[in-house]
């Protein structure tokens, strides 16, 4: 009748994987062969180092992709577990299959240098590097089997590299924000508005909800306080608004019942939240500012311009405040740093404070036009 397939074995992509719990321990791995007999050779051999490791306490052998299977489902709740799991899809090929104590820096190797060669910078490198050391720490010191052993004996040391290739910020000029914002499509050219008068990172701004818009009436305006689990630094986020930003706002009021900036696509039935200001329609935009830049000034760009990130909104926030005499602790509030103070519970007299503070950074007479216009765009 031929072979019958184990329990715990699946094939995927032409390759026999494992997934199976056998005494309290997970498996879940390739075994590396597409031939039946083989994994379930293999399976047979992983079984009956569980069952040793229960009987005369020898540590389970464990992958790292069964390591990092735990990491994820445990952290789940992490702010940056999806960029931790995307890390993790990388890493897999090259460390996946590996025992744990197999994983170490001379093991990283091939993945270090093929991510140098699809040139990625060091930062990114040693965000993944960090992933693996928390993991590698996890499994020496937290991570306990039935008999109270460690999942890993000692872990690795994972070193990470120094940044010398980290690019710098590129604060934008009032011509390149001016170039730049009317070569956006209008949802972002809105988002890229409010981000620039505000500080607010990329994800505050496409994930800002009204239900986070506090009225203050004895002011005549409104703030918003982020929630701490949506913000980077874990602290809750106060949003000021100068009257740029309050402009950006009031256009974007009714368009949908939940989200701040939303995107009408041509064949939506209705407007949908922004994922990310980053995307092909923002890096189209930059080239053809980068050129518009070219023609107005007779020589190449600066390639910080034509290169600029959405991040550099925020750097630019910041640069204005600095140079309008904005006082540090002022623009450590208004630019959502962590400060060690509680940012989400000022006086009047703090909040009138803040806001002028980020009203010294509003557009001048000439920005104002083309702000005017980008915010007609939607009611035109």
């Amino acid at each position: 009748m031929g072979n019958q397939r184990t329990s715990g074995l699946t094939k995927r992509g032409g390759i026999w994987h494992v997934d199976k719990k056998f005494r309290g321990t997970r498996l879940c791995e390739s075994t590396g062969t597409g031939d039946l007999r083989q994994a379930q050779e293999y399976l047979a051999k992983r079984m009956s180092e569980i069952r040793e490791a229960t009987l005369y306490g020898h540590r389970a052998v464990r992958t790292f992709r069964c390591a990092a299977t735990k990491y994820l489902q445990e952290y789940a709740h992490k702010r940056s577990i999806m960029d931790d799991a995307m890390h993790l899809k990388q890493l897999d090929p090259f460390i996946g299959d590996l025992e744990m104590q197999q994983v170490h820096m001379g093991s990283l190797e091939t993945f270090i240098a093929q991510r140098r060669k699809d040139g990625v910078k060091t930062k990114t490198i040693n965000i993944a590097l960090g992933v693996v050391r928390r993991i590698l720490n996890l499994s020496a010191t937290e991570w306990m089997d039935q008999r109270g052993l460690t999942w890993l004996e000692r872990a690795a040391k994972i070193k990470l590299f120094p940044l010398i290739d980290a690019r710098r910020p590129y604060p934008l000029s009032d011509d390149e924000q001016a170039l730049l914002f009317q070569r956006l499509p209008d949802h972002l050219a809105r988002m890229a508005l409010f981000k620039v008068n505000t500080g607010l990172r990329e994800q505050e701004v496409c994930q800002l909800r009204w239900e986070y818009e506090v009225p203050v009436p004895e002011l005549g305006t409104s703030v918003f306080i982020i929630p701490a689990e949506h913000v980077k630094n874990g602290e809750e986020r106060l949003v000021v608004l100068n009257r740029v930003a309050r402009s950006v706002i009031e256009s974007q009021r009714g368009v949908h019942p939940v989200y701040v900036f939303v995107h009408r696509r041509a064949k939506a039935s209705s407007p949908t939240p922004v994922q990310r200001m980053n995307n092909t329609a923002w890096k189209a935009a930059r080239e053809r500012a980068a050129d518009d830049w070219q023609q107005r000034h007779g020589v190449d760009a600066p390639l910080g311009f034509r290169r600029v990130r959405v991040h550099d909104l925020k750097h630019s926030f910041g640069r204005r405040l600095r140079a309008a005499g904005v006082s540090f602790e002022d623009r450590q509030d208004l630019l959502g740093h962590r400060s060690g103070r509680i940012t989400t519970h000022y006086s009047q007299a703090e909040l009138t404070s803040l806001i002028d503070a980020a009203e010294k950074v509003c557009s001048t007479e000439s920005r104002k036009t083309h702000a005017s216009t980008w915010l007609r765009r939607r009611t035109g």
